[in-house]
């Protein structure tokens, strides 16, 4: 039987980001603990990014909407090791190449991350975890912005918006970062 999500031990950091100890996600969840994770934003062709619906038994913001995939980097784990495997087990995605982009700090009254930013372009299928993602749909950084989709968690808005920052002067029509 596969050990739920909320037992899966996680790696805590201090300030500087540096491993302190290795606590059971559920604790570090309920004692807002900071940690490392991963960011995947996955573009089609046409510059869209993939937005992801959370499960309503997620433990932080149920039901809300992601923009991009990932997760808590488990003991023992790099960031581009847990990047591969929340792709694959969030949405099925296996083979594409994942690149970084950059690490930034996010902290609210929820979630206090080390988060590496990841981007892959990715057509479908799909084949959704679903203990974990609702439905997934791809949408304009337009629409994003213009909150069309809501509520979105603040820490992968956040990064979008870091991401979205580094495109080059011009951008793409679609107003998404170039990828390629």
């Amino acid at each position: 039987m596969p050990a739920l999500a909320s037992d899966e031990i996680v790696t805590v950091v201090d300030g500087e980001n540096r491993p302190v100890a290795e606590l059971p996600r559920h604790r570090v969840r309920s004692e807002n603990l900071a940690h490392r994770a991963t960011y995947i934003f996955v573009f089609d062709r046409r510059g869209r990014v993939l937005v992801q619906r959370r499960t309503a038994i997620k433990d932080v913001c149920p039901g809300w909407y992601d923009v991009a995939a990932g997760g808590g980097v488990a003991a023992g784990e790099s960031y581009e090791e847990c990047a591969e495997r929340e792709a694959a087990e969030e949405l099925g995605i296996r083979g594409t190449a994942l690149e970084p982009k950059f690490d930034f700090y996010h902290e609210d009254e929820r979630v206090r991350c080390f988060g590496r930013v990841f981007t892959c372009r990715h057509e479908g299928p799909f084949t959704l975890q679903p203990e974990e993602v609702e439905s997934v749909a791809f949408h304009t950084v337009d629409e994003i912005r213009a909150g069309r989709i809501l509520p979105l968690t603040p820490d992968t808005l956040v990064a979008l918006e870091r991401l979205l920052a580094l495109r080059p002067a011009g951008g793409n029509p679609e107003n998404a970062p170039r990828i390629d």
